[in-house]
């Protein structure tokens, strides 16, 4: 029996596709690359963006002559597309997907397939892992091929910015309890995890929901003293909740990497309040300085919706002076999408023309680049640690602390997966860098940056 996950969106999401994985696994199924030849395929969707939900739709009308040749065929939606309701209409307008799933819950779909089952024990003895400690078995596909792991650690989201869908769709904070994270984190090590990355809406008000519960710095604590595990991350985080208790705890730990995911959305006090981030310029330039001092070697990332619904070109280029003047390391930006039943959906005109909002995110895209490229240039010459994930077309490739990318060659043969690396920063470019190791010549140069693509 076979299975196959299509997955977009965001790291949650990875991670929950992830966990489905998990569960098949136990089941006795094994992923195909091919959802033709899967016997349960499961489409884990995100509607942040209308091109993202656009896009799952797509492949889902596409799987319904697959249903009509193989009736027997599992077809699973999953995530965002139906949200934490069950997204009950779905199953009109989509008549052949069998199973609905709310994001983070695989467990409709293991119920659909052991209730499918004539034979229930069947299905149950064709669990092929008896090892009990390893809370999530990672994918046979995936078991000594990966090096870094996603884990959420807090569901949901209380807040209700304004063009945002996912305290809708993904419902309130809920908390995992702290010892079930670390149980979790220690089983991924046990099969090859050096890195893990904490995962949350907003990952700094982990435990608010658990009464006298722990806080994001306890977890980072009892999480540092697992054996075997080399890095730790976390987001992503809002202005709000970046404690200088948090930021202490990341500098006095040696396992949690200095690179913080801060997003900002816009540079612009009248923006903000009508996003209800509940901030002010005043407050992020103060966090950044906060963070800065207390992690010199800091790398920050930050989040910019260009063409929010009445934003002048003024308080667009109060963005870009933002940017100008912060230099972060990072910044994910997007062309607002009017999503339907947020606050801005509803009562913002969406005023910014798509050719105006393609402009403006042009714009942060260029800028963002002349920074990025200054930024790495500061390393040409130094020597940086590198968590050696993969071989990427001849070369290692792996992630300093700061989470900059690096590619370098060995022809010594040594297998560096999952293995810390030493190396000399011999090219920089806006995207990636490129080293090599002691003792070794320059590895071939080249003009152009290599580009990985990212997450859909």
């Amino acid at each position: 029996m076979k299975y196959h996950i299509w997955t977009a969106g965001c790291q949650m999401n990875v991670a929950d596709s992830q966990r489905v994985g998990s569960e098949l696994e136990k089941l006795g199924y094994r992923y195909t690359p091919d959802y033709r030849q899967a016997d349960v395929v499961v489409l884990n969707t995100c509607v942040v963006r209308q091109s993202a939900e656009d896009k799952a739709t797509g492949f889902l009308w596409s799987l319904k002559p697959l249903k009509e040749t193989r009736p027997d065929k599992i077809i699973a939606l999953m995530g965002c597309m139906v949200g934490v309701k069950g997204g009950s209409k779905l199953v009109q307008t989509f008549p052949h997907v069998d199973v609905l799933m709310p994001p983070s819950e695989p467990g409709p779909l293991i119920d659909f397939l052991l209730a499918r089952e004539s034979e229930q024990t069947a299905l149950k003895q064709r669990h092929q892992f008896q090892d009990e400690e390893l809370t999530l078995v990672l994918p046979r596909h995936q078991a000594n091929h990966l090096v870094v792991a996603y884990v959420p650690v807090i569901y949901g989201c209380n807040h209700v910015c304004t063009f945002c869908v996912i305290p809708a769709r993904r419902g309130r904070e809920r908390s995992r309890p702290m010892e079930e994270i670390v149980a979790e984190v220690r089983s991924l090590v046990r099969q090859g995890m050096r890195e893990v990355t904490l995962l949350g809406q907003i990952v700094d008000r982990y435990g608010f929901d658990l009464p006298g519960g722990p806080r994001l710095p306890d977890l980072l604590v009892a999480i540092h003293q697992i054996d075997g595990l080399q890095r730790i991350r976390f987001l992503t985080s809002h202005p709000n909740y970046m404690t200088d208790h948090l930021l202490d705890t990341v500098a006095a730990l040696p396992k949690v990497c200095e690179h913080i995911e801060v997003p900002n959305q816009a540079g612009d006090d009248n923006v903000l309040q009508r996003m209800k981030r509940n901030y002010t310029m005043a407050n992020y330039y103060g966090l950044i300085r906060r963070i800065r001092e207390r992690l010199p070697q800091v790398s920050i990332a930050t989040d910019i919706i260009v063409g929010f619904p009445g934003e002048t070109e003024a308080q667009f280029q109060r963005t870009l002076d933002t940017l100008a003047e912060l230099k972060l390391d990072v910044c994910h930006v997007a062309m607002y999408s009017p999503r339907p039943g947020t606050v801005s959906a509803k009562t913002m005109p969406d005023d910014v023309p798509p050719e105006e909002k393609k402009r403006r995110l042009h714009a942060v895209n260029e800028l963002q680049e002349q920074i990025v490229a200054q930024i790495n240039a500061r390393l040409l010459g130094h020597t940086v640690e590198i968590l050696v994930e993969e071989k990427h077309r001849g070369r290692w490739k792996g992630r300093t602390r700061t989470n900059k990318l690096v590619f370098f060659e060995d022809e010594s043969g040594q297998d560096w997966q999952g293995q810390l690396a030493t190396v000399e920063i011999t090219w920089t470019g806006p995207w990636s860098m490129r080293g090599m190791l002691p003792g070794q010549s320059p590895a071939r140069q080249e003009t152009e940056p290599v580009i990985i693509p990212l997450v859909a």
